[in-house]
């Protein structure tokens, strides 16, 4: 039973702009953010052994199929590095990639979180349904970071260690 009884009606118009505003607070928030901060992996979006840079995701959601088809979130916000492709293939642009896909990771990471408000004014099978919707929506995101990290990251290590 939700804390606020409201017309079927006004849940879905109030869940529509609910999300919109929390997936636009996040992205500002995320965008605010300075660049120093996604320079080295931290907590979440630190990449594990277990995920072999990457090859995990392909062979378990074979991401490469269709991580092309996820739209950029910059084109909506009109601001951040637009992610689709690689901007260079030198050390600076692929350290560059890698920072705002950490950006994007802890985004869509956040983006999650606020689910659980959902239940104050939906019935509980409707609240179950917003916590689907959010892993649904940002839980490829994720992957798709991860996945282009994980075969990034080695390769700057490398040409860091050529250039030394």
């Amino acid at each position: 039973m939700p804390f606020v009884e409201l017309p079927v009606v006004w849940i879905v118009i109030i869940d529509i702009i609910a999300w919109a505003v929390i997936h636009m607070a996040i992205s500002y928030l995320t965008l605010s953010m300075p660049d120093h901060w996604f320079e080295h992996d931290r907590l979440v979006c630190k990449i594990r052994p277990w995920e072999k840079g990457g090859r995990l995701w392909q062979r378990y959601f074979r991401v490469k199929s269709w991580k092309g088809l996820i739209p950029d979130g910059t084109v909506i916000m009109g601001a951040g590095y637009n992610k689709k492709q690689l901007h260079g293939r030198d050390t600076k642009s692929l350290i560059n990639f890698i920072k705002e896909s950490r950006r994007a990771e802890l985004t869509h990471w956040l983006s999650i979180l606020p689910a659980g408000f959902f239940f104050i004014w939906n019935p509980f099978w409707a609240g179950i349904i917003m916590i689907l919707y959010a892993f649904s929506l940002n839980i490829p995101i994720i992957i798709a970071q991860r996945y282009n990290r994980g075969r990034l990251e080695p390769l700057v290590s490398l040409k860091k260690q050529g250039s030394s």
